[in-house]
Formats: structure tokens, sequence, C-alpha cells
């Protein structure tokens, strides 16, 4: 429980159809309040990172558009028009209240790249610092379809383990998730809390339900389990409920919360990094004691229990680690490239007992059966 006393960094995500009319456009009212509550929280002392959709649907008309374009190069040239005017309304909204926005563009591309992920996270932490409230969304303008995170619900919460948030909150159209789609079942109950996002409840989310809209109710589960295995609670809401966004952080919202566990993973920054964002370079195959030396004990990979590697990789990038039977054990970063691996195996047996030095240490492996969701998601 979040009390009143304590100033709290909080990563708020709206989606398109909660800042848009039913017309596609920017709808004034919509941003008004969303800009009041943000700025009401601000004023009781927490930080406030916005990750805002929208730009694709408040651009395509001004495009000329009668809906929304599903080409790609269509939907990055509604975005440059829909950036903007998001930008601008926001940016006028805030001063109002005495607060300055900033604009952060980014791509999965960003993240994946360690020195420009910190950079970003640098970047954020001094807006903050200034009491500023960055505005992120992806670069739709840019971005192609490998280097997209692919829907703001994900972004959202790499963004939360990115900048250490106390809380991240989902807004959407509705109010919660249930165990049956609420619109097709009048007796479909709301989970109130969730302590384990079990096969169950992944059956429960639904697909997208919005024409303006990319994410669906899957979207959001897969962004609550990076940020539960980031240490990060969340909460799901719906955006047009009055005070939602006050009373999400002091536990009185209607909707879903999500909550963090002793259980849960809670891997630091930089095993985010490797987990959710680093994209591997290379493979590594192993064999079963090492498959079972890292599963059970979570320990450290050596060179005698490496069977084949794959791919071209320096000293210093995530290697994806894969047993026989090619399932996926976890990802981590190597003490050696591709090209010193494959010379250092074909030395004789007595000479590799010389090589104590880990391929992958253990504080820079994540295992797949120890997080929830699939890695580098």
């Amino acid at each position: 429980m979040i009390s009143d006393t304590t100033n709290k960094r909080v990563v708020v995500k709206i989606g398109s159809t909660s800042l848009t009319s039913q017309h596609g456009q920017i709808s004034r009212r919509k941003l008004e309040k969303l800009v009041d509550e943000v700025v009401r929280l601000k004023d009781n002392g927490h930080e406030v990172l916005l990750v805002s959709s929208g730009a694709v649907a408040a651009g395509y008309r001004k495009l000329g558009f009668l809906q929304r374009p599903t080409a790609l190069i269509e939907k990055q040239a509604a975005a440059s028009i829909g950036q903007g005017l998001l930008m601008e309304a926001y940016s006028e909204l805030f001063l109002s209240h005495g607060y300055v926005a900033s604009q952060i563009l980014i791509t999965r591309d960003d993240f994946s790249a360690e020195d420009r992920y910190n950079n970003v996270r640098n970047t954020i932490n001094i807006l903050l610092e200034r009491g500023i409230v960055p505005i992120i969304n992806e670069n739709d303008t840019v971005a192609i379809n490998q280097l997209k995170f692919g829907d703001n619900d994900t972004l959202s919460a790499k963004v939360a383990g990115l900048v250490d948030a106390d809380m991240l909150i989902i807004l959407s159209d509705i109010d919660g998730l249930y165990d049956a789609d609420p619109r097709k079942h009048p007796h479909a109950k709301r989970f109130e809390r969730i302590y384990n996002i079990t096969p169950d409840i992944e059956q429960a989310a639904g697909a997208a339900g919005s024409a303006i809209g990319t994410g669906g109710m899957k979207s959001k589960i897969d962004a609550f389990k990076i940020a539960i295995a980031s240490g990060i609670p969340s909460f799901l809401g719906k955006a047009s409920t009055p005070d939602i966004l006050y009373d999400a952080v002091y536990q009185k919202a209607i909707g879903t919360y999500f909550e963090v566990t002793t259980s849960a993973m809670n891997l630091n920054l930089k095993k985010q990094w490797i987990a959710f964002n680093s994209g591997p370079r290379g493979e590594v195959i192993v064999d079963m004691r090492a498959k079972n030396t890292i599963m059970k004990k979570k320990g450290s990979l050596f060179l005698p229990h490496i069977q084949k590697v794959k791919g071209r990789f320096n000293h210093g990038e995530v290697v994806k680690i894969t047993d026989s039977n090619d399932e996926t054990i976890g990802l981590g970063v190597v003490n050696y490239s591709s090209e010193k691996l494959l010379e250092l195996q074909n030395l004789p047996q007595a000479k590799l007992a010389a090589h104590q030095k880990p391929i992958v240490d253990s504080e820079q492996l994540v295992c797949q059966l120890h997080i929830s969701v699939p890695i580098n998601l």
C-alpha cells in the first residue's frame, strides 16, 4: 500500500481510444482530464512519466484518410502529423498548470543497445529531477516492424523498469481484467487484485477490442508480466473514470491491481535489459548438466559444457543459451567472442582446465524458467 506521505515515480500509459474521439481526432476534453489528473499527482509531489498513444489516430484524417490506414508507410506519415498535434496540445495544457512537458520518441533499437538504453534512462532522470513531465511514444514515423515494440503497453512496462518506477498504471477503455469478456458476458467478474498471472488469467485476456488502438488485453498482460518481473506493482483501469490516476496511486481505484510478491523475480536493471531488450547476437548450445545448473541453481556457464556455437558475436554481447533440443534456457552476456570460443573448444582436454573463467557469469544471465514472461519479448 502506498502511503499518503510517500512520493512515488509513476509511469502512466494511455491508449488511443482514451485520447481520441469516435472519429479518430484528438479529444480536447479527454486530454484535459488526463492532464488535470497528472497535475494533481505532480502537485502532491509525485513524479509522472506519460507513455501516450494516439499519434496515428490523431493524424490520419489530416492526411486525408477516412479510416485508420493499415499500410506501414501511411501510418508513419499519419504519425508524423499526429505526434505534433499531440505534443502541441499536451504542452499547452501542462503549461497552463505551470508544468513543462518534454517529448521522447524511441524505437526498440534504442533499447537494444545498452549504451543508448542507459542514455535514455539518464535523460529521463534529469527531466524528472527538474520537474518536467516526459511524454514518451514509439517513433512511429521512422520505426520499421523489426524495430518496433509492437504496442505502447509493452513500451510502458519497459520504461517503468528502465526508470525504477514505483508503479505502472495502464489506462484503457475497460475498468480492469475480467474472467470473461464483459461485453459478451454480462456476469463476468472483475479481478480486484492479482498476485500471480496464471494460464487461466492469460486465457481470460481477449484480443484487441478497438479499431483505433493496436493493443489488446493480451498485450497488457504481457506488459504486467514485465513489470512484475522488474518488481513494479501495476494497475489497469478505465481512463474515463473520475480521479482514476489519483485513486490508483492511493489504492482506492476501481480496476485491477497486479501485485509484486516475494516470489517475483525482481530483476535488476542489467538483467531487465538482458531479458527484455538486448536482442541476442548468437547462440550457444549446452549439455544437460549445464542446463540443470542454470535452471536449478542459477549458476554460471563454463566452457566444458558448451556443445556448439552458432553465429558471430563479440565479447560482452548477449547470446541465447539453448539445449540440444533447441529449447531456450535463457540469455546471457558472454565473456568471450564466438571466434575465441571456437578456438578454445579445439584445445586438448587437459588444457581446458586452465580456463576457469565462466563463459557467462550468473550475474549476467537470465533463465527463462525464473520469469513468467518470454525473454526478449
